[in-house]
């Protein structure tokens, strides 16, 4: 029993500072981050959207327009260059009214589309067609909802055109033959997989997913069953978000309809949170954008609003756009042109907004009134409707993948000086350290047998307060050593280490960062095993900032809470990166220690998984610099690099 505890004993030591660190559960009057942040975004939003534009003229709304397209195209990067489509139909399956015909094109070289062609049998000249970008729902153009809207389209005389954007049926770009599955599982994981990878390198997603959506048009408007001149375009969730893009890129679109999509800005931020990467065009809302912007790019052409009282997509940010676009459109003498539908369900293309859809576009593509019936459609199996032999591009075609484009996307840099990583490096992280020492807390202190512990939250910015533990050892003298240490597993994961650091007579606060330890996200806006938190990551991002730089100000509000002329910063795990930034930007950090630094940026775009690199998006970043030019721009400041780890988190 004595040699029982004699190997406890240390155990139980370090376990009962770590038990001791974390703290703000039970005093219960701590904000919640992620309503503390969307405080504090919302707060960003206001004053960014405080001044809309004044449309008052058709020439204020063309220049509207334009803006808005400008804007989004910058925000993606610019499209990739047209090239042939070598577009070909493998087969044909007849239904009635109706055929579907079986395509695949290539948006880009190798870049393979599937898609499906459903055309009337009966038809007297060029038709009016639908362009209809699908949604996140599973199977891809398989799906029993796009089934019956496509097919009840080509019943009453409209050609429609569906294909599977980029995650969706044929086109996994995680595909694992193995499984016969996405290794990801879920299309919007594959997005914003990709997304932090096309961030990286100055692109969005949203590049692939718009170009493939006008290389569709392109092949929709060049069939000879089609009048060019009468194409719309509808769809529903990421179809919705494609189909408010499209309609605003392209001038060829006459109609649209974007199904349980739209809604506001502010009430995106405050009761949905940002959705997958291409639905995120950063930084839209700093740039002084927002939902209703969508309408004005399509220049006072006919467009309907289909939404759900019970959608997640926010009603009230519906009808808010709705009513602000409406005032443009009846003031030119257009308000025939614009319409909102509130079916009274929940997420989905269900047939209330399906039935308003056919009459929207009868109305205005084919001139008739529709009979507002919806015909029995025969569905077909997913295997029925696939392109491909195998049922997957990737394994039929061996093409290229987003990834791959992605990674070509890689230019190089030009050789900054220090100086000018620096500048860049503030530029990119949006860091704005605070001018005030920061409010502080005392929560009770312990006393240890050679230092006392104290605990505290500090406040970084308005509203977001920062639990801490600060050691202080008892023969402690100002002017002694003294560290930051920030680990994002939490304190208590750090306790050990405090514990060394304090016991050999080092001042010590250690911290949780926003979105780790005390402060990670709970329940559904809580960590992702592959994106970390990445709806706050996300909102960020459209406001102009970056989780990083939020974390380098939590981190030097710290330094103005230790008031140490010199600090030693420890950086561990998702903590390290902001403390390589945090230490470039404030020389009050004499020296870094980073345990698990990852390795490169550039390697993130290289791997095609990783793990929660999307903390550390700088949008743009691999156009300047990388990491080990942070690392260079310290100098001569040393800085010790511990087990630096892949995208994986793998040393």
């Amino acid at each position: 029993m004595l040699r029982l505890l004699i190997f406890l004993l240390p155990a139980l030591l370090l376990a009962q500072p770590a038990a001791d660190l974390d703290f703000t559960s039970p005093i219960g009057d701590l904000r919640d981050l992620p309503q503390a942040l969307t405080q504090l975004l919302i707060a960003d939003a206001n004053r960014h959207l405080a001044v809309r534009p004044v449309i008052n003229s058709p020439a204020a709304l063309q220049a509207r327009a334009a803006q808005v397209r400008r804007q989004i195209l910058q925000n993606i990067g610019g499209l990739p260059a047209q090239t042939p489509l070598h577009a070909r139909t493998v087969a044909t399956l007849q239904r009635g009214k109706y055929r579907i015909e079986k395509v695949i094109f290539e948006s880009q070289p190798r870049f393979y589309v599937t898609a499906n062609l459903y055309i009337p049998n009966q038809l007297s000249g060029p038709a009016p067609a639908i362009l209809f970008p699908l949604g996140h729902e599973a199977g891809g153009k398989a799906h029993y909802a796009w089934q019956i809207a496509l097919g009840s389209f080509a019943s009453k005389g409209f050609v429609a055109l569906a294909w599977d954007p980029v995650g969706h049926g044929e086109r996994s770009q995680f595909f694992d033959p193995d499984t016969r599955t996405s290794k990801l599982v879920r299309s919007t994981t594959e997005h914003s997989m990709l997304g932090a990878q096309t961030l990286l390198t100055g692109d969005n997603i949203a590049r692939y997913m718009i170009h493939d959506g006008i290389r569709a048009l392109d092949y929709l408007a060049a069939r000879p069953e089609v009048d060019p001149n009468r194409i719309g375009v509808t769809g529903n969730s990421g179809g919705g978000t494609l189909t408010a893009y499209l309609a605003a890129v392209d001038d060829r679109l006459k109609v649209a309809a974007p199904s349980c999509y739209i809604t506001s800005a502010k009430s995106l931020l405050t009761q949905l949170g940002p959705q997958d990467a291409e639905q995120n065009l950063p930084p839209w809302i700093s740039a002084g954008f927002d939902f209703p912007d969508f309408l004005y790019a399509f220049n006072g052409k006919p467009y309907l609003i289909l939404s759900a009282l019970r959608d997640f997509f926010p009603i009230g940010g519906a009808r808010a756009t709705y009513a602000e676009a409406l005032r443009v459109y009846d003031q030119l003498g257009q308000a025939n042109k614009l319409s909102m539908v509130e079916a009274d369900d929940g997420h989905g293309y269900t047939k209330p907004r399906r039935l308003a859809a056919y009459a929207w576009f009868s109305r205005w593509l084919a001139k008739r009134e529709d009979d507002g019936t919806e015909p029995d459609i025969q569905l077909a199996t997913e295997e029925e409707l696939q392109c491909t032999t195998t049922g997957q591009v990737q394994t039929s075609l061996a093409g290229e993948t987003v990834f791959s484009l992605n990674k070509a996307r890689i230019i190089p840099r030009p050789a900054l000086t220090a100086a000018q990583v620096l500048a860049k490096a503030r530029e990119l992280t949006a860091y704005n350290p605070a001018s005030n020492p920061p409010k502080v807390t005392p929560y009770g202190a312990l006393s240890r047998p050679t230092y006392r512990l104290e605990k505290l939250t500090y406040e970084s910015e308005p509203g977001i307060q920062i639990p801490a533990v600060l050691a202080v050892p008892h023969a402690f003298k100002p002017g002694g050593p003294t560290v930051l240490l920030a680990d994002c597993n939490g304190k208590s994961a750090a306790a050990a280490r405090l514990d060394q650091l304090a016991q050999a007579g080092t001042r010590v606060l250690s911290i949780d960062l926003r979105g780790c330890g005390e402060l990670t996200p709970k329940g559904p806006r809580g960590i992702d095993p592959w994106l970390g938190d990445s709806r706050n990551i996300a909102a960020a991002l459209l406001l102009g900032r970056s989780m990083l730089g939020m974390r380098m100000r939590d981190l030097t509000a710290g330094l103005d809470l230790l008031a140490a002329p010199q600090v030693t910063a420890i950086g561990i795990g998702h903590a390290s990166l902001p403390v390589l930034f945090a230490t470039a930007l404030d020389p009050r950090i004499t020296a870094a220690e980073l345990d698990g630094l990852l390795k490169s940026y550039q390697s993130v775009v290289e791997t095609p998984l990783h793990r929660r690199a999307f903390e550390h998006v700088l949008p743009g970043v691999l156009r300047h610099f990388d990491i080990a030019d942070v690392v260079k721009a310290i100098a001569p400041r040393p800085v010790t690099i511990v087990r630096p780890v892949d995208p994986m988190g793998q040393p």
